[in-house]
């Protein structure tokens, strides 16, 4: 018998900035608050100083809060210390939206980055996406366990709240993942197709078996969520219906944002997918 998923038009938002550069390695992100001072340029001229806090950090940048209004290609130096890097816009909130004031930047001048230290001492955390899963998130790597509450735990976790997990609204997107088995196997690149809170519909070249413990990064409205989960099905040998479990810690309000960019138009519960028995032909006639 066949799966079949229901097209529905592309929902992207149209004014979102371009999406990250197909290929890009998945790098390690740490949510720490470090204090910054940041010194504004427009036009090459020196346009204004502020002290900031970081929310999150990463090997080439990272996602900053600001009092004054900032655009994607400004250039703004960023000193922490005796270091400081040269910095371009990549990405600015929404100001409309509950991220109003934030914004990250990618290093494109300086030897070093202002917080590679905090890089290299700091592993990346991990936080339940189910409320009440409370066990506490596994980082070592190479583990053959998903990370967190264990498949079980997690699942009895889904039923409990199956009725309200089952309203969750699901977005058609178009977007990139790269998945990774939590096992240290294969990596996979692929295509988002759509999102929830709880879960994501991913296509590939290649399927993982279902229940297999991933790791995921989501690339989608010029924003990236890293998540934990597991395989749940595949459709079609094209795609699989994936699991959220854990998330990123710091990355929460970034899932919120995509979904709020997301709210209309709803497609169908991919959960629910209509399994059509009858041949082909007969559909077709």
């Amino acid at each position: 018998m066949n799966e079949i998923i229901q097209s529905q038009p592309d929902a992207t938002p149209r004014d979102a900035a371009p999406r990250p550069q197909e290929g890009t390695t998945v790098e390690k992100l740490i949510h720490l608050a470090l204090p910054v001072r940041l010194v504004h340029m427009r036009n090459g001229v020196r346009n204004g100083t502020e002290v900031a806090c970081t929310y999150d950090i990463h090997p080439r940048g990272a996602r900053l809060l600001t009092a004054r209004n900032v655009k994607v290609g400004d250039l703004i130096t960023v000193e922490r210390g005796r270091q400081k890097s040269v910095c371009q816009v990549v990405w600015a909130a929404d100001p409309h939206s509950a991220l109003r004031g934030q914004f990250t930047v990618e290093c494109v001048e300086g030897s070093r980055i202002p917080w590679e230290e905090e890089l290299r001492q700091m592993e990346e955390q991990y936080l339940p996406v189910i409320p009440g899963s409370n066990k506490p998130a596994s980082n070592k790597p190479g583990s053959n366990k998903p990370a967190g509450p264990n498949l079980k735990t997690t699942m009895m976790a889904f039923d409990r709240d199956e009725q309200n997990r089952r309203r969750r609204p699901r977005y058609q997107v178009e977007g990139d993942a790269d998945l990774a088995e939590i096992s240290g196997g294969s990596h996979l690149d692929g295509r988002l197709e759509q999102i929830s809170e709880y879960g994501c519909l991913v296509s590939a070249g290649d399927l993982l078996t279902p229940g297999t413990g991933l790791r995921l990064v989501l690339n989608i409205c010029d924003v990236s969520v890293a998540l934990r989960g597991h395989v749940r099905y595949t459709a079609q040998n094209r795609a699989m219906g994936v699991e959220f479990q854990e998330i990123r810690q710091g990355d929460r309000p970034l899932l919120d944002y995509i979904l709020n960019r997301l709210r209309k138009p709803l497609t169908q519960d991919f959960a629910d997918l209509e399994v059509v028995i009858e041949p082909m032909a007969a559909v077709a006639g």
